[in-house]
C-alpha cells in the first residue's frame, strides 16, 4: 500500500464541501451543517497551508481517501506543539491508511517545525482510532473529561501524543519504519 500525502488543489474542494454538508460522512465528529463555501474561501487564502493550520490530502494508491490536518495549541503561551486529525472517507477506513496517514503527518511536521510534541484527541468509543493512534507512534496519556459537546451532552476523550524522540511505528514489510523522521523531509510515501 502506497500512502502520500500532497497539498490541496482546487479540484479537491469538492471533498471539504461534503465534509461541510454530509450528515454522518465524518463519523463521530458531525457537528451539524457547516458553510460549504468556507473550504474555497480558505483555499483561495492560503490554499491550506497557513502559519497556525494547515491540511493536506491523503492519498492511497493514486485515490483520494481523505485528509489529514494539524493546527497549533500551547499550554503556557511560549512552547507549541501541533493537534493533528484526520478524515477519512468511509470506503477507505479499516484499511491500514489512517494510521500510516498520521504516521507520515508527523514525519512531515517533525521535520519542518521545531515543534517537540504532536497530539491528538479521539472520542472514548472510538476504538478504531485508537489503535490507528497507537500504531502511529503515539502514546495515551488519559482521559478528557467532558471535553467535547456532541449529540446533545457531554462527553469524554482520550488524548495521546508523540513526542520528537519516541520511536517512531514500524511496520512488517518495511514501508514505515525508523525513528519517526523521514530523511527526505517531504511528505513521503510509506
Amino acid at each position: 500500500m502506497r500512502i502520500e500525502l500532497r497539498p490541496v488543489g482546487e479540484g479537491d474542494l469538492e471533498l471539504f464541501r461534503r465534509f461541510a454538508v454530509e450528515p454522518g460522512l465524518i463519523g463521530l465528529d458531525w457537528a451539524g451543517f457547516r458553510d460549504a463555501q468556507a473550504p474555497a474561501r480558505r483555499f483561495a487564502e492560503d490554499g491550506f497551508l497557513g502559519t497556525d493550520d494547515g491540511r493536506l490530502l491523503v492519498r492511497s494508491d493514486d485515490e483520494t481517501a481523505g485528509f489529514v490536518s494539524w493546527r497549533t495549541g500551547s499550554f503556557d503561551s511560549r512552547t507549541s506543539y501541533w493537534e493533528i486529525g484526520i478524515a477519512l472517507l468511509p470506503e477507505y477506513r479499516g484499511r491500514g491508511i489512517g494510521w500510516r496517514a498520521q504516521a507520515v503527518l508527523a514525519d512531515y511536521l517533525f521535520q519542518h517545525t521545531p515543534v517537540q510534541r504532536i497530539q491528538a484527541a479521539t472520542h472514548a468509543e472510538n476504538l478504531a482510532e485508537q489503535k490507528s493512534l497507537e500504531k502511529a507512534g503515539f502514546t495515551l496519556e488519559g482521559v478528557i473529561r467532558a471535553c467535547e459537546f456532541r449529540a446533545g451532552k457531554y462527553r469524554d476523550g482520550y488524548l495521546y501524543s508523540r513526542l520528537r524522540d519516541d520511536p517512531g511505528p514500524v511496520v512488517d514489510n518495511g514501508s514505515v519504519t525508523g525513528s519517526g523522521n523521514d530523511a527526505s523531509g517531504e511528505p513521503s510515501e510509506h
